[in-house]
């Protein structure tokens, strides 16, 4: 049984820590603030709408386009651990929160910047690939389709989440799936070496 669901679970988690759903409320309640329930939403169906296809469409022409280049997996997973190290360590400084990433004056916020790049950012794509990569399309698929059902429930929710957690617990757990993305990026960075250094011997 284990063995069955050991690659969904391997896949889910990193994306989990990725999209960051729960560290992704402060931000969508500040963005809606004076707006209307209809409104709200509307922005949640744009913003999830617009990250899980991005999220689709990069996993499956993510690696053909690297192949295009001349980009390696090995390659790609290095790049992508300290792309995850750097945005991680930025989001950890004290002050910083996702919000430092994006512009705020598009007029469509449900697809930018909240359905892309604050839900499926870089973070995503790259964990996304590398995924697919270990443990194929299925199980990537699944998981990503999970993450974003939790994406969807916990911006309808959020004066649930904001309630249950408060202020200061939902920024305290934000802090803590960054650490876990900056641990991912350097898991990332250590498999992409050796994969290198295994194919060069």
């Amino acid at each position: 049984m284990w063995k069955f669901l050991e690659p969904y679970l391997m896949t889910f988690i990193p994306i989990f820590v990725a999209v960051d759903a729960i560290g992704t409320v402060p931000l969508f309640i500040s963005i809606m603030d004076g707006t209307t329930k209809k409104q709200r939403h509307q922005v949640i169906i744009d913003s999830v709408t617009t990250a899980t296809s991005v999220a689709i469409l990069f996993m499956l022409v993510g690696k053909l386009v690297l192949r295009l280049i001349g980009i390696s997996i090995p390659d790609f997973q290095i790049a992508g651990g300290l792309l995850l190290l750097v945005i991680a360590m930025r989001l950890l400084l004290p002050g910083a929160s996702k919000s430092s990433l994006i512009n705020h004056q598009e007029k469509d916020i449900g697809v930018f910047p909240l359905g892309t790049p604050l839900i499926t950012g870089p973070a995503v794509l790259t964990t996304t690939l590398i995924m697919l990569d270990t443990y194929g399309l299925v199980p990537t698929f699944i998981a990503l389709l999970l993450n974003m059902v939790i994406v969807w429930w916990s911006l309808v929710k959020t004066d649930l989440i904001i309630k249950i957690f408060g202020q200061a617990g939902t920024r305290a757990f934000a802090k803590i799936m960054y650490i876990l993305l900056a641990a991912i990026g350097v898991m990332m960075i250590r498999k992409g070496m050796t994969s290198i250094i295994q194919g060069a011997f």
